[in-house]
């Protein structure tokens, strides 16, 4: 029997990486990476097709006779407009048929913190759940990523700190237990269980996470794995936010996850069957730590 057809937008990226691995892994569907260069695309999906988010006609294209769908945009992609790609990438698929549809999402800050707090990276996405939802598709999954330990030896690696320590500065409580916290490496995990259970994962939003943490036990755990000592400074948001471009975001952004946690009300029955649905488990802090030993800084990873 011919296998089933999964496209997966995002395929060179973080989060399309995983979830295209996780599928090869499976075996059981024929995976097919969307991407703008397919001609440099070296993963293992059995096809690589060209789209392009902001072409709906060749999104459309690169969509038929695929009978589900994994959609990511990417926030930090300069002259991105999440919410004209996603919409464009959902009527594509509407309109070619797609049997199960998988959205990349995130809580919808705005909404939870009663416009507290300004996170366009979260909100915009949230906004287009409802799409997601009223589009018509026989089976959808909205499935939240967690806040990546990847993050921490990447664009919010540690720094030299005045002590001579290195270590974060940053504006949030280091003792406020209030981060969701993940590999995005095995968010494909998820995903890929959301595809091979339809019956449990349609209309469900699923939530990853390895655990809840603080920045208190991730100096504790980079200070015992890499047997170094690790500091932390807590600094006020107003100052924090004259560091560097975007730095008002991510304080906005510790500022909600203080006041809600990264995943907001209700996380712990997302996150719970997010567990059950993985095909793997999801490896907690000082395991991936220990496994991956950084000793660089590493540029910011693609959505």
């Amino acid at each position: 029997m011919t296998k089933p057809t999964i496209a997966v937008f995002g395929a060179s990226g973080s989060q399309g990486g995983s979830v295209v691995r996780r599928l090869a892994e499976l075996g059981t569907y024929h995976v097919r990476a969307l991407t703008r260069r397919p001609e440099k695309y070296s993963g293992p999906a059995d096809e690589a097709v060209f789209a392009d988010l902001d072409d709906e006609t060749a999104t459309r294209a690169a969509l038929e006779g695929a009978q589900g769908v994994f959609l990511v945009t990417n926030f930090w992609q300069p002259g991105t407009n999440e919410t004209k790609q996603a919409g464009a990438a959902i009527r594509a698929a509407a309109e070619a048929g797609i049997d199960h549809f998988i959205w990349s999402s995130l809580p919808n800050v705005h909404d939870i913190s009663g416009g507290k707090w300004h996170v366009p990276h979260f909100t915009d996405k949230a906004r287009m759940d409802t799409q997601v939802r009223e589009a018509g598709f026989p089976k959808y999954t909205i499935v939240q990523p967690p806040f990546y330990f990847e993050n921490l030896i990447g664009n919010m690696a540690p720094s030299p700190m005045d002590d001579g320590r290195k270590g974060w500065t940053l504006p949030i409580d280091p003792e406020a237990k209030v981060i969701h916290m993940g590999s995005i490496e095995e968010f494909g995990s998820l995903v890929a269980g959301a595809f091979a259970n339809p019956g449990e994962s349609a209309g469900e939003t699923l939530s990853m996470a390895a655990g809840l943490y603080d920045f208190a036990t991730v100096v504790k755990t980079f200070s015992m794995v890499l047997g170094e000592p690790f500091g932390f400074k807590q600094v006020p948001r107003e100052v924090f936010a004259d560091f560097y471009p975007q730095a008002d975001e991510l304080g906005q952004m510790l500022g909600y996850f203080e006041e809600h946690t990264y995943m907001g009300p209700g996380a712990e029955s997302r996150i719970a069957k997010a567990h059950r649905l993985a095909i793997k488990p999801f490896t907690p802090l000082e395991a991936w730590l220990a496994a991956k030993h950084p000793k660089t800084n590493h540029p910011r990873g693609k959505e």
